[in-house]
């Protein structure tokens, strides 16, 4: 195997179709074909839609990403594909394709976990991150804080009960009337509102278990009444108070882990980690704490292929067992748990 192995990465996992090149630390390429525009007329995103426009564009965008990076099929060392969490149809997809592929080409697969690979694109920022370091895991399906001990060993310390921030936040759009996806549109109304509406009392302390549906129906009973009462709400203020309990509920369980575990490191992932309150607060509450804070770029928040490939990448590295050619698709999956 090459000292710089060429790593061909691949995401299908809800509604955005991607592929990336990865060349050691080089990302050569990360082509990411979005549906954003198909299921806003739905409001969410629509399983079998999603797995139909997959179809149609998982070749298209593996040609693109190689021919972006310069390298034909045959170049590729590995291939890394997310075969979970997600969409059981989108992820089939995407992990027909990479089989299909490495099958054809002779060379390993790797499959790879949705929730790691968020993780792992901070490496691709900041190439000097060394493990120890927590991660604050913040996507549409994934909430909560990993500890990450090495390249390959991850634990989760803590996670949400229910819904996760993503969620949420997408939920209480669609209850303001806000387009999808809820995310930015909540962000850009709350830069203009003050959080001045207590929508519930956050639980405080060491045993404080992260939970986001209890949240979001408080935000639906209070436009609820105030519906009743015939008043309008003023949305500006909604979002900023939604946001501000919504992301101080996992920077508070953030701080809560470093105190418990004397890790001074700590990285975002995934979606949310976009959010610009969710930034502020953190790197505020890393100044006020004595901890080091790294955010990726908004490129690599989203679903990417990038990641996938980093991931794959580290595993290779480590001698991880490929996978074999009857990998299946994994709705739900997770990484090892614990506590503190």
């Amino acid at each position: 195997m090459r000292e710089n192995p060429i790593i061909l990465g691949i995401e299908t996992s809800c509604d955005e179709t991607s592929a990336a090149v990865l060349r050691g630390d080089e990302l050569l390429s990360n082509v990411i074909s979005s549906q954003i525009e198909i299921h806003r007329r739905f409001g969410g995103v629509v399983p079998e839609i999603a797995s139909r426009n997959h179809l149609t564009a998982i070749l298209p965008v593996i040609d693109e990403a190689l021919d972006k990076a310069g390298v034909c099929k045959t170049d590729l060392d590995a291939i890394g594909v997310t075969y979970g969490a997600g969409l059981v149809g989108a992820l089939l997809v995407g992990v027909s394709a990479a089989k299909a592929l490495a099958y054809a080409l002779n060379i390993p697969l790797y499959a790879v976990n949705h929730i790691e690979a968020h993780i792992a694109a901070n490496y691709l920022s900041y190439p000097q991150l060394q493990p120890p370091f927590l991660a604050v895991v913040a996507s549409g399906g994934h909430t909560g804080v990993a500890r990450v001990d090495g390249r390959n060993d991850f634990t989760m310390i803590s996670s949400t009960t229910d819904d996760a921030i993503g969620e949420a936040f997408d939920k209480v759009a669609r209850a303001l009337g806000l387009p999808y996806p809820g995310g930015p549109e909540i962000d850009r109304l709350a830069r203009t509102g003050e959080a001045n509406i207590e929508f519930m009392e956050r639980k405080r302390g060491k045993a404080a278990e992260l939970s986001y549906s209890g949240l979001k129906t408080a935000v639906v009973n209070y436009l609820h009444n105030l519906e009743q009462k015939g008043e309008n709400p003023n949305l500006p203020d909604v979002c900023a108070s939604f946001q501000k309990t919504a992301v101080g509920m996992l920077a508070d369980r953030a701080a809560q882990a470093v105190k418990a575990t004397g890790i001074t490191t700590v990285v975002a992932a995934g979606g949310v980690s976009a959010n610009s309150y969710l930034r502020e607060r953190l790197k505020a509450d890393g100044e006020k704490l004595g901890y080091m804070v790294y955010f990726p770029p908004m490129s690599l928040c989203t679903d990417n292929a990038a990641m996938v490939a980093v991931r794959a990448r580290d595993m290779m590295a480590a001698g991880v067992k490929p996978a074999s050619l009857d990998l299946n698709a994994v709705s739900y999956l997770k990484i090892k748990g614990g506590s503190i």
